[in-house]
């Protein structure tokens, strides 16, 4: 069942983890966030069943040392600047990864960096390289990259009928996300969930109304692959959806 979180709802729900010494902000959406900055061993037993997304707010100047985790990720960029690897990263870039894929160093900018994680799967937390390097298990590594110009953004209030950018092109076993803009009132709807393993939501620019409920930027939902895709209807002064989907683990590439 499809579930989606305004900004407003979460608003007070930010909280304070130590990464590394360094103070970062997450903000829980979906499921449950990490409550610490590091795997523990035995942190499997929390496990809850429910898909894990959440806000980051790491702090000028903080870096996360190159790390994996056991799930797919996602990572959206919503605000500040940074890099991650070697990519310079800002407003609207976006990262995924396979489970057990080290990416890093993340490094946030002058300006900090604001991004939303996104999970298909629990995660017990970051596993930090080289230290655990015997906990890696290899053969289905894959990094993609994904970014929208600023020359393909719209106005939104002057936008017109949806239109679909694609940010990371679709793979055969379902991996894919697209950036969907739409003007004042004009309805839209995203690739059907079936053709992946689930897809998050994240409200970018603007507001959308869905259900009659009205989801300002920074909501954020997650949509079943056995949902049929949400029909959204643009707020007043447009909108911007970034939708991310999960591949099939069966079909993955190994």
């Amino acid at each position: 069942m499809a579930v989606h979180i305004s900004a407003h709802e979460v608003a007070d729900a930010r909280r304070q983890i130590s990464v590394h010494d360094q103070p970062y902000i997450l903000t829980d959406y979906i499921g449950a966030a990490p409550r610490r900055g590091q795997y523990v061993a035995g942190n499997e037993r929390n496990d809850n069943g429910l898909p894990q997304g959440f806000l980051v707010d790491q702090p000028a100047g903080a870096v996360t040392q190159p790390h994996f985790h056991s799930h797919p990720q996602f990572q959206l960029v919503v605000d500040g600047s940074g890099r991650l690897g070697k990519h310079d990263v800002g407003f609207l870039d976006l990262h995924y990864v396979n489970g057990h894929t080290p990416y890093g160093p993340v490094a946030a900018g002058d300006d900090g960096l604001l991004y939303f994680t996104l999970r298909r799967y629990w995660d017990a937390g970051a596993k930090y390289m080289p230290a655990s390097r015997d906990l890696l298990v290899k053969g289905r590594q894959r990094t993609r990259y994904g970014g929208v110009p600023a020359t393909a953004t719209r106005k939104l209030a002057e936008a017109g009928p949806a239109d679909h950018i694609t940010v990371i092109a679709p793979e055969a076993d379902g991996l894919g996300a697209w950036l969907v803009q739409a003007g004042p009132g004009e309805s839209f709807s995203g690739p059907e969930p079936a053709t992946g393993d689930g897809q998050y939501h994240v409200v970018v620019r603007g507001t959308v109304i869905h259900d009659a409920t009205e989801l300002e930027t920074l909501s954020c939902g997650f949509v079943e692959a056995a949902d049929p895709a949400p029909v959204y209807r643009a707020g007043v002064d447009g909108a911007a959806l970034m939708i991310c989907q999960f591949p099939r683990l069966e079909d993955m590439p190994v």
